[in-house]
């Protein structure tokens, strides 16, 4: 895939909406989730899976971005503590590619969105 240019912020009194209409517009939607220059280098934690579901709690709830994969139930599911920014990547025509995610440390988990 190539590189995606990731910048567009999404303010963080947005994020339930985004998030939520993230998920229903691409359930099903083939993603892969990867964590950017960890201790270890960047890490592929799951690719070519399912979107099922994308469940934000803001600070007053827990705090916590949760994505799920799978098709009739959750077969894998990837949580991000204390997000402190969200930004996107669209193609020419505005369609999502990819979302990124930097929790409290600083480090981004990237999830991308296979084309349709």
């Amino acid at each position: 895939m190539n590189k995606i240019d990731i910048n567009k912020s999404i303010p963080e009194e947005r994020w339930l909406e985004f998030f939520d209409q993230l998920a229903d517009g691409n359930r099903g939607r083939h993603i892969s989730i990867e964590i950017l220059g960890g201790e270890l280098g960047d890490l592929e934690l799951i690719q070519n899976a399912p979107l099922m579901a994308m469940v934000y709690d803001p600070p007053q709830k827990g705090n916590k971005l949760t994505i799920e994969t799978g098709k009739d139930e959750v077969t894998y599911a990837h949580t991000v503590d204390a997000p402190k920014e969200v930004l996107t990547g669209q193609d020419a025509n505005g369609i999502m590619l990819a979302v990124q995610i930097r929790d409290a440390t600083g480090i981004p988990t990237l999830i991308k969105l296979q084309p349709h």
